[in-house]
C-alpha cells in the first residue's frame, strides 16, 4: 500500500513526490504520457537539449524557489531577449528604447515618453485586450507588436480577449530588453528532465498510464492521491468542458550552425502561420555543435483530446472550474493541484511554490 498515489510527473506532481518520499513517506507516481517531466520535458537530439513543448525560461524573485531548483540543476545565466519579426524586419522586443528607436527614431527615455504620450488613444475604462493596448502604447504598436501576434495565439479577436493576458508584457522607456523582472533566471545546463529525474528518485513511477480509465482500482493502491490533471476530466465533464488554447510543435533539424541568431523570434503578422520560432542551442548553449534544431509552433483550435496548454480564464470558464472547485473540496483522500487541476497559468517557480506549500500542508500541518 502507497501513501500516496500522484497523478501526473510534471513539475507538480514531482515537487510533491520529492517532498512525500524525504517525509519518508511511499509514493506511486502515474504518467499518461510516455516520458516524465510533463510540459518542461526535454530531450538530447544529437547534442542539443531541445524543449519538446515549447521555451521554458526559469525566472523568481523568491530566493527560497530558486536556492530549491538549484539543489537539482546547476543553471546557466540565460537571459530572455525575444526579437519580433514584423513584414520581414526584426524589432527588440519587449517594448523598450531601442524598439522605439527602430520605428520612431526616437533617442532618449524622454523622447520616448513624450512620443507614447502622442501615440495613445483614450479610451475610457478599457473592456478589452485591444482597448487596453490602444490606451498605452497606440496603433502602431499594437499592430506591430501585439495584434497579430495574440489573434494567432488565441484563434479569435483581441477585442473577445481580457486585459490581463497583454498586462504581463512590459514596456520600457530605457535600453533593457530583458523580457522578465525577476532577480533569478536561467536554464539549467543538460535540460530540464534531469530536474524531475532526480525529484523522482525513490518514488516508482509507471508511464503511458491513463489514471481516468482505471480510477478507482488505482486509487485503492494508496491512502490518498494526489490529481495534476484537467479537473473537468476527472469528474467526467459533468458541468460541462473547460476551454483551453492548445498548440502543435514541429522540429526541423538544419546543417548550419546557428539559424536565427537568437533562441526566441516572434512572429505578429497575422499571415505568417506560425507564432514563433525557438532555436534550442541558444538556451544552453554548445559551440562545437554544427548543426541546429528549430521549432515553430502553430496554434490549434482546441479540442478534447489536444493537449490542454493554456487555460481560458474568461468569465464563462472560470464560472465553471468554480463547480469542479466545489466538487474537489469535497473529496477527503484527494488532492488536486498544478495548473491544470487549478485552472490556471502557472510559471514554473509558482508550480513549484503551491507544490511545497500543499505538500508543507498536508506531510506536518505547518505551512
Amino acid at each position: 500500500m502507497y501513501d500516496y498515489l500522484i497523478v501526473g510527473a510534471g513539475l507538480y506532481g514531482a515537487t510533491f513526490a520529492h517532498e512525500a518520499t524525504k517525509a519518508g513517506k511511499k509514493c506511486l507516481v502515474l504518467e499518461k504520457r510516455n516520458h516524465i517531466g510533463g510540459n518542461i520535458f526535454t530531450s538530447n537530439r544529437n547534442g542539443i537539449h531541445v524543449h519538446e513543448y515549447g521555451p521554458h525560461i526559469f525566472h523568481t524573485s523568491n530566493k527560497k524557489i530558486w536556492d530549491y531548483v538549484n539543489q537539482f540543476a546547476t543553471f546557466n545565466n540565460f537571459i530572455n531577449r525575444p526579437k519580433v519579426s514584423y513584414k520581414n524586419k526584426i524589432f527588440s522586443f519587449p517594448i523598450n528604447l531601442l524598439t522605439l528607436y527602430q520605428l520612431w527614431g526616437v533617442t532618449t527615455p524622454g523622447e520616448a515618453i513624450a512620443k507614447l504620450n502622442e501615440s495613445r488613444i483614450h479610451v475610457p475604462n478599457p473592456s478589452n485586450l485591444e482597448e487596453w493596448c490602444l490606451s498605452q502604447i497606440g496603433t502602431e504598436l499594437y499592430e506591430t507588436f501585439i495584434k497579430g501576434y495574440t489573434q494567432k495565439q488565441w484563434r479569435t479577436n483581441p477585442k473577445n480577449l481580457p486585459t490581463f493576458i497583454i498586462k504581463r508584457v512590459p514596456i520600457r522607456t530605457n535600453f533593457d530588453d530583458n523580457y522578465y523582472f525577476d532577480t533569478y533566471q536561467g536554464i539549467p545546463e543538460g535540460g530540464y528532465t534531469q530536474i524531475i529525474e532526480k525529484m523522482l528518485k525513490g518514488s516508482e513511477v509507471i508511464l503511458n498510464v491513463d489514471y481516468l480509465k482505471d480510477k478507482n482500482n488505482w486509487d485503492k493502491k494508496a491512502y490518498k492521491t494526489v490529481y495534476t490533471g484537467p479537473i473537468d476530466a476527472y469528474f467526467n465533464y459533468c458541468y460541462g468542458e473547460l476551454n483551453y488554447r492548445t498548440t502543435s510543435f514541429v522540429h526541423e533539424t538544419h546543417t548550419t550552425a546557428d539559424y536565427q541568431g537568437n533562441a526566441i523570434i516572434n512572429y505578429t503578422d497575422v499571415n505568417v502561420p506560425y507564432t514563433r520560432i525557438i532555436e534550442h542551442k541558444h538556451f544552453d548553449p554548445s559551440p562545437e555543435i554544427q548543426h541546429t534544431i528549430i521549432t515553430r509552433e502553430y496554434p490549434e483550435s482546441w479540442h478534447r483530446n489536444a493537449v490542454p496548454y493554456y487555460p481560458i480564464n474568461d468569465e464563462k470558464n472560470n464560472k465553471l472550474y468554480k463547480l469542479y472547485k466545489e466538487a474537489a473540496s469535497l473529496l477527503k483522500d484527494t488532492l488536486f493541484g498544478g495548473r491544470l487541476a487549478d485552472y490556471r497559468y502557472y510559471d514554473m517557480h509558482q508550480v513549484i511554490g503551491a507544490a511545497l506549500h500543499d505538500s508543507a500542508k498536508e506531510l506536518t500541518g505547518n505551512l
